[in-house]
């Protein structure tokens, strides 16, 4: 099972249903992606806590602007079975500046904008707004 998608569709569903925060097992990759969302706004604060279980997991806060939940949507672009490659001139933005799209490179996990700004490409995760 892809971790990384289980753990976008956890955010995304637990903002459409009114959620303050969402707990997801932890991982160094998974916390990496956590904090470029909260760089960006999309999350109000990462924790990592462990579990009643003894496992570690990640607490995320969501936000909410107006009441609307600020990620709408999560699109997937590399997965386990096609993996999507980037270079610098290749990354654009999402939904006319409006969205994000995230990239593991060799300077660890970064947002399009930052990647661009760094000149550097990378595997594209996935797509936010």
């Amino acid at each position: 099972m892809d971790k990384v998608a289980n753990m976008l569709v956890m955010i995304r569903n637990a903002n459409m249903a009114r959620h303050e925060s969402v707990s997801v097992p932890y991982s160094k990759y998974k916390h990496a992606i956590a904090e470029c969302l909260l760089k960006n706004g999309y999350l109000k604060s990462v924790n990592k806590k462990t579990a009643k279980s003894g496992f570690p997991v990640l607490e995320l806060e969501l936000v909410y602007a107006d009441k609307k939940p600020r990620v709408q949507n999560v699109a997937r672009v590399s997965k386990p079975s096609r993996r999507m490659y980037f270079g610098t001139k290749d990354i654009r933005p999402i939904k006319n500046g409006y969205g994000l799209l995230v990239l593991s490179t060799p300077k660890g996990i970064l947002d399009g904008k930052r990647a661009r700004q760094e000149q550097v490409g990378g595997e594209a995760l996935f797509k936010i707004w």
